[in-house]
């Protein structure tokens, strides 16, 4: 991925599942027709760097975060809750915390299935304002452009259904995309759909 400037990095803390990506992508898509770049964990493959300092990498250069905290039930192979999400988002505030100048201009969205639900599991979060998007799409659009719009001040936001309605293009015309170039899109990496992304947010600009 080509650099980008930390006032413009958002780092996407979310499970990584089929049950997720939808609004995975749909956050992703959001990020991009905003102005800003999207930043997570799968952007990079090097089997040489250790997954947590990847991690710490793309935190310190991300002024922004999106983190969900929806994914608490216990894994099927193993009987246990999945930890990562709530490890990172520790992670980005702390960095917000602790770090120098740059780092405690850190602005994050928290979200769940339901506003409250974290009282149960992740209760020393009480206080910071948890958002509610009752796994729905759009409703992810429309919470991460109204956050991007207050967090960073920027005008030139549009509006979350605005967005939303440009998603369900995209996401009509991204099968067409991938025949051209031979692939499936089940077969898209997070750079793969970052590119589509890109390059149809390039050939649609928002008026």
């Amino acid at each position: 991925m080509a650099a980008s400037k930390y006032s413009d990095n958002v780092f996407i803390n979310c499970p990584f599942d089929k049950e997720f990506d939808d609004i995975f992508h749909a956050m992703t898509f959001a990020l991009f027709d905003c102005g800003f770049v999207a930043r997570c964990a799968r952007e990079e493959s090097d089997g040489t760097e250790v997954r947590i300092e990847k991690i710490i990498k793309i935190i310190r250069e991300s002024k922004f975060g999106i983190h969900d905290i929806s994914r608490t039930e216990l894994s099927p192979e193993t009987k246990l809750p999945r930890f990562n999400m709530p490890l990172e988002l520790g992670l980005f505030i702390g960095a917000k915390r602790y770090g120098a100048a740059r780092q405690k201009q850190k602005a994050c969205l928290i979200t769940d299935k339901s506003k409250f639900r974290y009282f149960k599991f992740m209760s020393d979060i009480n206080g910071q304002d948890v958002e509610a998007h009752g796994n729905s799409v759009p409703e992810s659009i429309k919470l991460v452009a109204n956050w991007l719009r207050n967090a960073s001040r920027r005008k030139s936001i549009p509006g979350g259904f605005e967005i939303a309605r440009r998603h369900t293009l995209f996401s009509k015309e991204l099968p067409k995309m991938c025949v051209k170039s031979k692939i499936k899109v089940a077969e898209l990496g997070f750079n793969d759909y970052v590119g589509y992304v890109s390059e149809w947010i390039r050939q649609n600009p928002t008026l």
